[in-house]
């Protein structure tokens, strides 16, 4: 059973872990196994594992007992779980991988893995996501964009910046986004980045793990870069939906999310749609432009809320931002705790619909995770792309490939 099969036979209304059995698995084994996972993180004693026979597949259920879900992530609030776990002894990439196998436990909504293996994959991915956000540093260019050219050529609109032949998929990945590793950092917009974050924790995992796929993925990005829209298809679940939100204080290490921008005005300023972030545990989420200065829900909620204040139409009659007008309100609201209440009041609630901009925050109600890479199990479909006979252009292969604007696809979302 892949893992698509798995989600459609997930029963969301257990949340937690679900490992989806095959009508050949062996029940007890995946039982033994699964009890095994959480005992190499130290979770065996505050957890339940249950097999639940269905009409559809027998569901092996892991969750946090309730004492443990009370003490740790009281609400589903998982941002200050990393202070609520008792002392473990664990070094920092096994604690973060504690925290993120936590917070699946605790998840409202059912997710769903076809075998064991591929929950530790998964957790592994989420690991070097959120580690790869936490050393990205860039420069802020809406309409720009730079790469390291050692790694990088520029293949126009079409194929975007696409890999220098036989160069490292990763270490390309860790030049374009990591400055201790050239010394310089380079012009990304905040969606492009968690592209690049996102895709570094993927091909890590896939080269210690699954290298053959891993040669696949190097192929594709030396030919067509996979951006926007079909990033999103190809590599990306979304889990949680308007109609059955996330809670507001729910996150799990190596997730994307979006946090919107409420005020119509200055959400037409290209870049300031909304901002696209990772989650990277620890109460944090990336800040790719101060590297020094990670958000918390809080500070991140109030900087969006004066995004109004520094917007401006400049000479041209095209509206404009200016951060340094932003970061004075966001001081003086700072300075004031009751001012700071009144904007987390007005902030920190769901967002409105597409095309409405009323009485709602900045909060998403979905988050999104890489889809499964195990060997064996992979739900990736990679396009394919070649070039058409006596054209330069690129002709597009393969399940889910569509070319998609950037910037339309965010204007769509923040609309």
């Amino acid at each position: 059973m892949n893992c698509s099969a798995a989600r459609a036979a997930c029963l969301s209304s257990l949340g937690g872990i679900q490992v989806v059995l095959s009508a050949f698995a062996n029940t007890t084994q995946v039982l033994k196994d699964l009890s095994d996972l959480l005992a190499q993180h130290q979770l065996a004693s505050v957890c339940t594992v249950t097999a639940n026979p269905g009409a559809q597949a027998t569901i092996v259920q892991g969750r946090l007992n309730a004492e443990a879900m009370n003490t740790w992530v009281p609400g589903h609030d998982t941002l200050g779980l990393h202070q609520r776990l008792p002392p473990s002894g664990l070094s920092a990439d096994k604690a973060l991988m504690q925290e993120i196998l936590v917070a699946l436990l605790a998840s409202p909504a059912g997710l769903a893995f076809p075998s064991v293996a591929a929950l530790a994959s998964h957790i592994r991915v989420r690991r070097h996501i959120a580690q790869a956000a936490q050393k990205t540093a860039l420069a802020f260019k809406t309409e720009a964009a730079e790469r390291p050219q050692n790694y990088w050529r520029d293949g126009g609109d079409e194929a975007g910046f696409i890999l220098q032949p036989g160069r490292c998929l990763v270490d390309a990945l860790i030049a374009a986004t990591q400055p201790d590793a050239t010394g310089k950092l380079y012009d990304f917009s905040c969606y492009r980045a968690t592209e690049y974050v996102i895709l570094l924790g993927i091909a890590q995992e896939l080269k210690t793990h699954h290298p053959e796929l891993l040669a696949q993925l190097q192929s594709l990005n030396e030919v067509h870069a996979v951006r926007s829209g079909q990033f999103h298809e190809v590599y990306l679940v979304e889990y949680g939906s308007m109609e059955t939100p996330l809670p507001a204080r729910f996150y799990v290490p190596g997730d994307r999310l979006w946090f919107r921008n409420p005020d119509e005005r200055s959400s037409d300023v290209t870049g300031y749609e909304g901002s696209w972030v990772i989650y990277m545990g620890g109460g944090l989420f990336s800040n790719f432009w101060q590297i020094e200065r990670p958000y918390t829900l809080e500070s991140k909620a109030i900087e969006i809320f004066h995004w109004k204040d520094g917007v401006y139409t400049d000479a041209q009659g095209e509206l404009q931002m200016d951060e340094s007008v932003v970061e004075a309100h966001v001081a003086q609201t700072l300075s004031d705790p009751k001012v700071t209440a009144q904007v987390l009041e007005r902030m920190l609630r769901m967002r409105d619909p597409k095309g409405v901009y009323a009485e709602g925050g900045c909060i998403d109600t979905t988050r999104e995770y890489h889809r499964n890479v195990s060997r064996g199990q992979c739900e990736l479909a990679l396009p394919q792309f070649e070039r058409a006979a006596n054209s330069g252009h690129l002709i597009g292969q393969g399940v889910g490939w569509q070319a998609v604007d950037f910037g339309q696809q965010l204007r769509q979302r923040a609309a």
